[in-house]
């Protein structure tokens, strides 16, 4: 870096849910410790960005640009499509003229609700995600080409209003989105690669284990965690610079069959309630369960000794060394998913705090 060149400070992009068709409270926001909005989600129908729920969809947009007058900085971006809405688009960006009429209706409602730009949580090209979802090995190819159509319709806006947007995406972290994806291609048009370094361990009748981690847990190189994720992204060719972090808001849990390892890395029964961060501090913490770090993997977890019921997810201190990561390894920064699981604000704090010291 050319001496007396500051470096830029982390992105904190904060994923923020309307698709339970819900008006939101801006004041509820502590807007001045974001950089970004991701609004989620826009589904898509018959190959186009569609708002499910238009009526709140649109009042959201009005009341998320009046956080502009405490953070002008902020960018307001959509998040089109999630686990639950992304069953349509490898349909939607099979052909050119596909591509081209969901990028332009994407970039639409970009224009008419004067927002930043678009982000892409699909989910996943290639291989299968919700049940039932469309894929086919054609996506590898036409998720690099959606990106370039969202990035040539964005480029028409810029020239219209002399404003700037960005494009940006929401990844798996494991080694099957960067086999079933051209990251070196994509990654030319976009600004930001958001990597989902959560929901590692999610099935209710299997191991259970950390679903969050920093680092793996046990001696096995193909373990999940996000320093895996990371360095598969940047073998993948995305520069660190663009790579953002994830941090989970929320807790993932099961019931176990015995006290014994505490839980961890053992043969799950079933799962159980996990829960946002603010519920898992201010109530389970209270309950009974007790507290245990993982130092291999730099990760909380709880256990209660009595009802067998182990919980996985991130708090304050293994927040703390994230953000550590990042600035260590000068990635674009960290996200979050959702806002809402932590409304008291505990880990936003943390992070701003860090990247602020």
């Amino acid at each position: 870096m050319p001496a007396g060149k500051k470096r830029p400070v982390p992105v904190v992009i904060a994923y923020v849910g309307g698709f339970r068709g819900q008006v939101l409270d801006p004041q509820a926001i502590a807007v001045e410790k974001l950089t970004h909005i991701n609004y989620a989600f826009v589904d898509i129908k018959n190959g186009r960005a569609w708002l499910t729920n238009e009526k709140t969809d649109t009042t959201n947009f009005r009341l998320l640009n009046t956080l502009k007058q405490r953070n002008p900085a902020l960018k307001i971006m959509i998040s089109i499509g999630g686990w639950a809405w992304s069953e349509n688009f490898s349909d939607a960006v099979l052909t050119e003229e596909g591509r081209s009429l969901f990028a332009f209706t994407a970039v639409d409602i970009v224009r008419k609700h004067q927002l930043d730009g678009v982000d892409i949580d699909w989910e996943y090209p290639g291989v299968p995600g919700e049940e039932g979802n469309i894929y086919r090995p054609e996506d590898k190819q036409n998720y690099t080409l959606m990106f370039k159509a969202l990035r040539a319709s964005l480029d028409s806006l810029e020239a219209e209003t002399g404003k700037q947007y960005q494009l940006t995406t929401a990844v798996g972290g494991g080694k099957y989105f960067v086999e079933h994806t051209e990251m070196d291609k994509a990654q030319q048009y976009l600004d930001y690669v958001n990597i989902m370094s959560y929901d590692y361990k999610t099935n209710p009748t299997g191991i259970a284990g950390h679903h969050t981690n920093l680092y793996g847990s046990t001696k096995s190189e193909e373990e999940s965690s996000a320093d895996r994720s990371v360095k598969l992204f940047l073998a993948a060719g995305v520069p660190p610079e663009k790579l953002v972090m994830g941090i989970a808001f929320y807790g993932r849990a099961w019931t176990m069959p015995d006290a014994k390892a505490r839980g961890l890395n053992r043969q799950a029964l079933k799962g159980a309630r996990g829960g946002g961060f603010t519920r898992l501090k201010d109530s389970l913490m209270t309950q009974g369960y007790v507290r245990h770090w993982d130092r291999r993997a730099k990760a909380p977890y709880l256990f209660h000794p009595q009802q067998y019921i182990f919980v996985t997810y991130d708090d304050e201190r293994s927040t703390r060394l994230k953000c550590r990561y990042v600035k260590k390894h000068r990635l674009g920064g960290v996200m979050f998913w959702e806002y809402a699981s932590d409304p008291k604000g505990y880990l936003l704090g943390t992070i701003h705090q860090f990247f602020n010291q």
